[in-house]
């Protein structure tokens, strides 16, 4: 359900304004805002944003500005209203968390663009910049069932991002094996590094052998048990490098070039030509999403294994494997 326009009691939940929005600012200024559910000093989902937003800006000339916000959907209304009312064009929400609140925001600015990560909506200025994730996280799967005896997911919020990439890991996993163990558990938030820390603890106390954090900001909890846990775990860095956090542990880096994506879609609003429907970055897109094996660890993926991804990887590419199915 939208949250109603009027529900936003004043007093709730104070804006963390990491960069003032200006009161004002020149009439021909192209002024893009984010959003973002937690702070871009941390590696992961929020500094992806950031990246996109310092993008825009060097590549476009835009004027730019981002708030850091806590799970607040009224406070999501009140920045979307903040920089809408003092005329951003394009304002990206950062999360699909983000998308009831701009759905409510857009009746009543047609003129500002309303950007949500992670979403396949395309309704009015309202636009989805959706990465199937799901692809990328098919690969890790296969790998995991061919190398390992169990593996571990651990999300933030049981949202539909996540859970799409957790299905892709799943389905790559059985495409190997129908029968290899997978546990799966959410935390609920994506700021607890101790809550994810210990999800995965115990999935790894449990026999898993492969564990994939995936809980933006908390991510970097499960990376440091499975740090902890020795080279005999394994895992994969999403969205950005993690190697440094557990250099033991990390096969392969899913690495998302959003930044790139969101300057496209941006300069095509510029220009007076805004996407007619939702945006899915994919596989297909390889200056956006890429899959690499890592080779500086003290283990590996095998070469007829690596082989072996990169054709499955040039099939789900080609629209040949669908790796988000239920």
């Amino acid at each position: 359900m939208r949250l109603s326009r009027r529900t936003f009691v004043e007093g709730v939940a104070a804006l963390t304004i990491a960069v003032s929005i200006p009161a004002m600012a020149q009439a021909e200024d192209f002024k893009m805002g984010l959003l973002v559910p937690g702070s871009v000093s941390e590696e992961g989902w929020n500094r992806i944003g950031f990246n996109a937003l310092k993008g825009v800006e060097e590549q476009l000339g835009a004027k730019i500005s981002y708030v850091e916000l806590q799970q607040n959907p009224a406070s999501f209304e009140k920045a979307f209203r903040d920089y809408a009312s003092q005329g951003y064009k394009v304002i990206l929400g950062h999360g699909f968390e983000f998308q009831d609140a701009a759905l409510e925001v857009a009746l009543d600015y047609p003129d500002t663009y309303f950007l949500i990560s992670s979403s396949s909506i395309h309704e009015g200025n309202v636009i989805g910049l959706n990465t199937d994730t799901s692809q990328p996280f098919y690969l890790m799967g296969v790998i995991a069932a061919k190398m390992g005896k169990k593996a571990g997911l651990v999300g933030g919020m049981e949202i539909p991002p996540i859970q799409q990439a957790f299905v892709g890991f799943k389905n790559g996993a059985k495409s190997v094996n129908p029968a290899f163990p997978i546990s799966e558990a959410y935390i609920g938030n994506f700021t607890d590094t101790t809550a994810a820390k210990e999800a995965a603890l115990s999935m790894i106390s449990q026999g898993a052998d492969f564990v994939v954090p995936n809980a933006s900001g908390a991510t970097v909890g499960g990376y440091q048990a499975i740090s902890e846990s020795g080279p005999a775990v394994r895992s994969f860095s999403i969205f950005s490098d993690f190697t440094q956090v557990a250099p033991n542990n990390i096969l392969g880096l899913y690495v998302a070039d959003y930044a790139q994506g969101v300057v496209e879609v941006v300069h095509s609003i510029k220009d007076g030509s805004p996407p007619k429907e939702n945006i899915i970055f994919g596989l297909k897109d390889p200056k956006v999403i890429s899959f690499t094996f890592r080779d500086d660890g003290p283990v590996s993926v095998p070469e007829d294994i690596r082989a072996e991804v990169k054709a499955i990887s040039a099939k789900i590419a080609a629209g040949e494997i669908k790796t988000d199915a239920q």
